[in-house]
C-alpha cells in the first residue's frame, strides 16, 4: 500500500501556538498574552450582534460591498480596493498563494509574526529571515537580502512581539527598493493604537507593489469573530478575490464589523485609554529593573536580564493567576511580551513583578 504525502515544505511548517488562556489550579487569572482589548467592544457593536441572530438561515453575500464602503468612508479609501478576509491572516494568506512558489523567497525580519514563515512554506517558498536593529526593523538589512528569487516582503508596523515601528519615509524607501515583481505586505494590525497613523494607506495609493492589511481583533475587540481586511491596488485586489472563497465571512462577521468600523468614538476611547496605561505599566516595570522598547501597540515587551530571570519570572506570574507571553520563539528568549490591561490588570501585573524581583534578589540567607 502506498503512503500518501503531503506536498514538499508542509511538514517543515511549525504550528501556531497561541497565548495561553487559563492556569491549572488558579480560579481568578488575568490574560495578557494575546494582545486583546480590555475594554471589549462597543454598546453600537453588541446592538448589531444581537440584530443579525434574525437571519442565520440566510447565506451571506460574497462581495462584502456594505462592509467595505463602510471601511472605504471612514478611512477615505476606495472600497474597489479593499478584500476581506477570516482575520487579516487570510489576507496575508492569499498574497502569499497569489504571488510566491516553489523556489522563490519571501523576507521577514528576525522577530517578525510567527505566520511569515508559516505562509512561505505552505506555497513551497523559502523564508528568508533578516536580523533588525535593536529590535526595529532594519530596512538597509531587507534590501540587501533581496534577490531575484524575492517576491514577498512581510513587515509588520507597529510590529509585533516588539511593539516598535518604523516611519513612513523608511517605509517608502524599502518599497522602492524591492526588486521588480516583488510585494511589500504592510502588516497593520496595530495601526489604530498609534494617533494620526494611515497604516500605509497613502504609501499604496501612491506605488503598485503595497499592500496594507489590517484587522478587527485588536482595538475593535472581535478577536472572537475574526475579521481582516487588505488595501492595493485594483489589480492586487482582482488577483486576491480569485483565491478568495465566496462566502468566508458570515453574515453576522460582516455587520458586526460595519458597526465596529463606524464607531470610531470608541476607537478613540481605547487608544486613549490603552496610551495611558501603557505608559505607566512600562515606567512601573522600568522602576523594577525590567525595561522595555517606546511600545506603540498594545502591549510592552519586557526585557529582562537573561532567559532564567523570564521564565522564572512568568512561572511566577502564573502563580500569581497572571498569564503573559514567553517570546523565546520570536528570537527573544530574556521577554516577555505583556498586554496593556485595564488599570486593575496593570497595577497586579507590576505588583507581581515587583514581589518576584524582590524574592529574587533577596539574600538567601534572609
Amino acid at each position: 500500500m502506498s503512503v500518501i504525502q503531503p506536498q514538499p515544505g508542509i511538514m517543515d511548517i511549525e504550528l501556531y501556538v497561541g497565548g495561553t488562556s487559563s492556569v491549572e489550579g488558579v480560579s481568578d487569572v488575568v490574560k495578557l498574552s494575546s494582545n486583546e482589548n480590555p475594554l471589549g467592544t462597543s454598546d453600537a457593536v453588541k446592538a448589531a450582534h444581537g440584530k443579525t441572530g434574525h437571519n442565520l438561515h440566510r447565506y451571506p453575500s460574497t462581495d462584502h460591498a456594505e462592509l467595505r464602503a463602510a471601511i472605504g468612508e471612514v478611512h477615505g479609501l476606495d472600497k474597489d480596493r479593499i478584500i476581506c478576509g477570516v482575520g487579516s491572516d487570510e489576507v496575508l494568506q492569499f498574497v502569499t498563494q497569489a504571488y510566491a512558489g516553489v523556489d522563490d523567497e519571501v523576507i521577514y525580519t528576525e522577530h517578525g509574526f510567527s505566520m511569515y514563515p508559516i505562509l512561505a512554506r505552505m506555497v513551497g517558498a523559502k523564508p528568508v529571515v533578516v536580523p533588525e536593529r535593536e529590535r526595529v526593523v532594519d530596512v538597509d538589512a531587507i534590501l540587501a537580502a533581496c534577490t531575484d528569487k524575492t517576491k514577498i516582503v512581510f513587515i509588520a508596523n507597529p510590529a509585533n512581539p516588539t511593539g516598535t515601528m518604523i516611519g513612513g519615509n523608511e517605509v517608502a524607501r524599502l518599497a522602492d527598493g524591492l526588486p521588480n515583481g516583488a510585494i511589500l505586505v504592510h502588516d497593520g494590525a496595530y495601526t489604530e493604537y498609534v494617533e494620526g497613523f494611515d497604516g500605509g494607506a497613502l504609501l499604496v495609493g501612491a506605488r503598485e507593489n503595497v499592500i496594507m492589511t489590517r484587522t478587527f481583533s485588536k482595538i475593535y475587540g472581535l478577536g472572537g469573530l475574526r475579521v481582516g481586511w487588505g488595501y492595493a491596488s485594483r489589480e492586487i485586489i482582482d488577483v486576491l478575490n480569485r483565491l478568495r472563497q465566496p462566502f468566508n465571512l458570515s453574515t453576522i462577521q460582516m455587520s458586526v464589523a460595519e458597526a465596529a468600523v463606524r464607531d470610531q468614538a470608541w476607537v478613540r476611547k481605547c487608544r486613549s485609554e490603552n496610551a495611558r496605561m501603557r505608559a505607566w505599566l512600562a515606567e512601573a516595570l522600568a522602576e523594577l529593573g525590567v525595561p522595555s522598547d517606546t511600545s506603540t501597540a498594545n502591549f510592552i515587551l519586557a526585557r529582562f536580564a537573561d532567559q532564567d530571570e523570564a521564565v522564572a519570572c512568568d512561572a511566577y506570574l502564573k502563580s500569581q493567576g497572571i498569564i503573559v507571553r514567553l517570546v523565546a520563539g520570536y528570537g527573544l528568549p530574556h521577554c516577555l511580551r505583556i498586554t496593556v490591561g485595564d488599570e486593575a490588570s496593570c497595577r497586579r501585573v507590576a505588583h507581581a513583578v515587583g514581589q518576584f524581583k524582590a524574592k529574587r534578589n533577596a539574600p538567601e540567607d534572609a
